[in-house]
């Protein structure tokens, strides 16, 4: 069997390589601190889950929905209202999808021909740039640096580039880097996008995990940015339905469009029970959504605080349920530091170059444990001499 050279693009999978050790370890009888993948470890909320047994209780929820429920549509029209103070949402500015991660990579085959290029951020989120390599597109990376704040940076992008391109991905907060996206940033982007006629496709996975402040928003709020973009805002974290797979694409009705019909395609429509539990999630109330983000600052505290005391340089760590840390001394192969992070202290965590070349030398750590058990994770370190 020949397969197809697409996948030639892609390695093997770094989680995947990372847990073969981890159960190695754990089979042998090591305590192990797992925070390579970013999992919730909270569970749903009590009106969500019961709306979806309701609904699998139903013979006739069932068969193929073919499509959005209106209510859902209607749902988040209002919730983008309601939370993000952004008016004017319709239902054909929104469509469901299978999950942001999915949804990405579908929206690229519908905006992408064989050469186009896409702007990415680097770091990123892999799919970022997957998506675009599996549409035949070409990536473009433009860097997350600490010089900026871990922010993109639309000065540094070279503007013949930015007029090639057909769209920048933006994802703010940001996983890999924990960066958190301000006003004057979101203005910026706007205006290149303007300047460039580009798209814009923003990744809105996390503004319920923001932290030192007020929580997050979304980047639709800002004037012009549903005339130059689209946003994916996804129900997994902020709801604990990873799962589930809840998402939408959000913005202009005309790239909302070319994704659904291109979504068509290939499903028949999310499950009337998981439609009908993201309904419940977005009518009912936040009350719990906001005290969880007080548990994950707490969480980031004891992890941040905790490594700078052993002498690790502090984490970016401002808003997603992941720090951003510098490996250290001195050393900047992260794969390799992974492997002796685990096999020295036991504590299991994601290379930084899994994310892109500027994630070299840094690792990624995710916000899965207690406090008290992220705090156990660094006496492991420090009793390991890692520093």
């Amino acid at each position: 069997m020949q397969f197809s050279k697409r996948l030639d693009q892609f390695g093997e999978e770094v989680f995947a390589s990372l847990n073969q050790k981890r159960l190695a370890l754990e089979a042998a009888g090591r305590k192990i601190y797992n925070l390579s993948v970013g999992t919730p470890d909270f569970h749903p909320y009590d009106h969500v889950v019961e709306a979806l047994v309701s609904s699998a209780k139903n013979p006739d929820d069932w068969k193929y929905s073919l499509g959005d429920l209106p209510e859902l549509k209607q749902a988040v029209c209002a919730y983008y209202e309601r939370r993000f103070g952004v008016g004017g949402i319709t239902p054909d500015m929104v469509t469901s999808c299978t999950g942001t991660q999915e949804g990405m990579g579908q929206l690229a085959l519908a905006l992408l021909d064989p050469g186009d290029i896409a702007l990415v951020p680097d770091p990123c989120y892999p799919v970022f740039a997957g998506g675009v390599k599996i549409a035949g597109g070409e990536c473009a990376y433009y860097p997350l640096s600490a010089e900026h704040d871990f922010l993109p940076y639309v000065a540094g992008i070279d503007p013949e580039l930015a007029d090639r391109a057909k769209y920048m991905v933006v994802s703010l907060p940001a996983n890999p880097v924990g960066s958190v996206g301000t006003p004057e940033v979101y203005d910026e982007i706007i205006a290149f996008a303007r300047e460039h006629d580009l798209l814009i496709i923003h990744d809105n996975a996390y503004s319920d995990i923001v932290y030192d402040g007020p929580r997050g928003g979304s980047f639709l709020a800002r004037p012009g940015a549903l005339e130059v973009g689209v946003e994916f805002f996804s129900l997994s974290k902020s709801f604990n339905v990873t799962g589930a797979r809840v998402s939408f694409l959000v913005g202009r009705p005309d790239v909302v469009a070319a994704f659904a019909k291109l979504r068509g395609q290939t499903d028949f429509g999310m499950f009337y029970p998981i439609q009908r539990a993201a309904i419940a999630a977005l009518e009912g109330p936040l009350d719990e959504v906001e005290r969880q983000r007080h548990l994950y600052q707490k969480r980031r505290d004891a992890l941040c605080d905790g490594l700078e005391r052993i002498g690790w340089e502090r984490p970016n760590a401002h808003g997603t349920m992941f720090v951003w840390a510098k490996i250290p001394g001195g050393r900047t192969d992260s794969m390799a530091f992974c492997e002796e992070l685990m096999e020295r202290a036991g504590v299991v965590v994601t290379p930084g170059a899994s994310f892109g070349p500027h994630g070299e030398g840094y690792v990624r750590m995710a916000l899965v444990l207690p406090p008290e058990g992220l705090a156990e994770a660094v006496a492991a370190i420090e009793a390991a001499g890692i520093r």
